[in-house]
């Protein structure tokens, strides 16, 4: 009877390892770093019934995760953005300003700065300080959409030809891509 028992006791301790170092293994592929997930808008754990909003900057919004990070000085939340794709040669500065349009409504609503936010790929993942100038992009950035949804006439501000080529307004867009030109 005690061998069975110290059998079943082994096959236990077994399973339980295995289970915490899939757990692990899963977190490292998620890009999330070592503390409590306190937010996710992905469905992995739970709907989230609220976006971060700024009302003072006109802001909202759904990062993947919010983890709470031990840091030397306190605990802090940082925002984690995931992307499917592997990572770029070069960060689009569109991830890095929604990443920080994340720190910004974090600092809003939670009145703790976040000191960066991470940008997971597929293959890689980035610390982005959310630095003085990184904040005031983000506001200036909403500002030019601000007002760009009451301008007459809006120019395209891109010279990506695959971005104009998947572009739902291609055929009305009177400033095509320079391929299309030609």
């Amino acid at each position: 009877m005690f061998w069975i028992l110290a059998v079943l006791g082994l096959a236990l301790l077994v399973a339980g390892w295995v289970a915490w170092w899939w757990g692990k293994r899963q977190r490292v592929a998620t890009g999330l770093p070592p503390g409590a997930v306190v937010y996710s808008d992905t469905g992995a754990w739970e709907t989230v019934a609220q976006p971060l909003l700024s009302r003072r900057y006109g802001l909202v919004g759904k990062p993947d995760y919010l983890v709470r990070v031990q840091t030397d000085k306190a605990a802090v939340l940082v925002p984690v953005e995931v992307k499917s794709r592997t990572r770029p040669a070069t960060t689009p500065d569109s991830h890095i300003l929604q990443l920080a349009t994340y720190c910004l409504l974090v600092e809003e609503v939670h009145q703790v700065r976040p000191p960066y936010g991470l940008l997971h790929y597929a293959d890689a993942t980035l610390q982005i300080p959310f630095s003085d100038d990184l904040r005031q992009a983000v506001i200036m950035t909403a500002d030019e959409i601000r007002r760009g949804r009451t301008a007459p006439d809006v120019h395209r501000n891109h010279d990506d030809p695959a971005r104009c080529r998947g572009c739902g307004y291609r055929r009305a867009c009177g400033e095509p891509a320079e391929e299309q030109r030609n």
